[in-house]
């Protein structure tokens, strides 16, 4: 829960799941930096093995700027950018002063790719973690999601914000992470109650923080943003309310705020009257169109749907089963509440994960299946399933007997059965690293 209002200084949920990325780092004699993947990722690659050099982050003895290091990384080489950009980060955030060597770098993923379930960042993760350990730099824990943050943003070039590095550094087996982005306070884990899990469905359509409607929708909360921040300061109230969307109220988006924002606007026409926003991963373009009411809305109504979300998963596992059966019930509304609100709001869903949403609330609480969003960036990937589960946490006859129904209805709807995205692993900060002397 959460998703896409952690730009805007929401509160979100998320948890690790059952696959992982792994990075090996060997340092080199010479100055050259060169990647290979042996995973999954293979088969879609043009360059499975790209090589840089360390002399190619600096012009004489000036690091360059992270608008050239990303021209290091176009085409078919942008994938090695979210392993070998964590080298340029490290130099130029201050964590390194210099690479004494190059090195190496192997990587093996079994993260779904493209089907929102952060396979980017557990891949920066994964390699930020190696390359720190094999150099000694003195960076872990929230300090190391920020930079693999950076590498996304400024090297890979794709407006995320920072959840899923954080949750790939501090998740916990079997728990939801509870952080507000503000930047990221971590408030605490929770895990669902007894005889209840999450479970992903794949949608097998790409999902991609770097396409063109994230980024449109990220931007149209910014524009958002500033004209509620400059109505206020016009007005002689405090711009700061606004500092973060999520710190502002339902009631007051609809009482005071809402009437504010434009259904859709030109970002022409935003820049001649607001000027640019804050937003340091997104710039407003002049010929595109903006949905920024419902860009503007999400994230505060979201923020209020994951903080109920969270009570509720409290409520549920401290009483009986059917208090906490209620609870999960009222647990599912809001997944289906934050579901609509990508799809209608924000435009962000896709055919086939509404199909899927569909299913799964269509079978219902009776057969197992208590609510259903799309996950992370929406447009395409993953929907995360609420479940229900027996004492060997698997789930219950019916819920397989529903999740078989499911699957062949998707399948037959869309050429495919979806992938079943299950399990959970700790995160990099709770895995020691391993290392191999030659």
């Amino acid at each position: 829960m959460g998703g896409i209002a952690d730009y805007s200084g929401a509160t979100v949920l998320e948890a690790t799941i059952g696959d992982l990325a792994v990075v090996a780092v060997q340092r080199r004699a010479d100055g050259q930096l060169r990647v290979r993947t042996t995973g999954q990722q293979v088969e879609r690659l043009v360059m499975p093995e790209v090589a840089i050099t360390l002399a190619d982050f600096y012009h004489g003895a000036s690091l360059k700027s992270y608008e050239n290091v990303q021209s290091l990384f176009r085409s078919e080489r942008r994938w090695a950018a979210y392993l070998l950009g964590a080298f340029f980060v490290l130099l130029a955030e201050g964590e390194m002063k210099c690479f004494p060597t190059g090195a190496d770098v192997l990587l093996r993923s079994t993260v779904p790719l493209g089907a929102g379930v952060a396979s980017s960042a557990a891949i920066e993760v994964a390699a930020m973690r190696a390359i720190v350990d094999a150099y000694g730099a003195p960076v872990s824990g929230m300090r190391l999601a920020s930079l693999c943050q950076i590498v996304e943003n400024r090297v890979a070039g794709a407006p995320c914000g920072i959840m899923d590095q954080v949750t790939c550094t501090l998740g916990k087996q079997g728990a939801l992470l509870e952080l507000r982005c503000q930047p990221h306070d971590v408030l605490g884990w929770h895990a669902p109650p007894p005889g209840y899990t999450f479970i992903g469905l794949d949608s097998g359509v790409k999902h991609a923080v770097g396409g063109v409607r994230y980024p449109r929708v990220r931007c149209a909360a910014f524009m958002g943003k500033r004209i509620i921040q400059e109505t206020l300061r016009l007005q002689g109230g405090d711009p700061d309310r606004a500092r973060y969307l999520a710190n502002l109220s339902p009631i007051e988006l609809s009482a005071e705020l809402g009437q504010l924002l434009p259904l859709r606007l030109k970002g022409s026409t935003f820049l001649d009257r607001w000027g640019n926003t804050d937003d340091p991963a997104t710039t407003v373009s002049p010929d595109e169109m903006y949905p920024v009411r419902g860009a503007t809305e999400h994230p505060i109504q979201e923020n209020a749907r994951v903080n109920q979300f969270g009570q509720l998963l409290g409520r549920a596992a401290a009483h009986d089963a059917g208090s906490a059966a209620r609870a999960m019930r009222a647990a599912g509304r809001l997944m289906y509440g934050s579901h609509r609100s990508y799809t209608r709001k924000c435009g962000l869903g896709s055919t086939e994960t509404d199909l899927l949403v569909s299913l799964v609330r269509s079978a219902g609480p009776e057969q197992g299946f208590f609510g259903a969003k799309i996950t992370g960036g929406g447009s395409g990937g993953t929907v995360a399933v609420l479940i229900q589960i027996d004492a060997d946490g698997v789930p219950t006859e019916r819920t397989q007997t529903a999740l078989d129904c499911v699957s062949k209805h998707f399948a037959a709807a869309v050429g495919r059965p979806p992938r079943i995205i299950s399990g959970s692993l700790p995160g990099a900060a709770e895995l020691a690293p391993l290392t191999v002397a030659w």
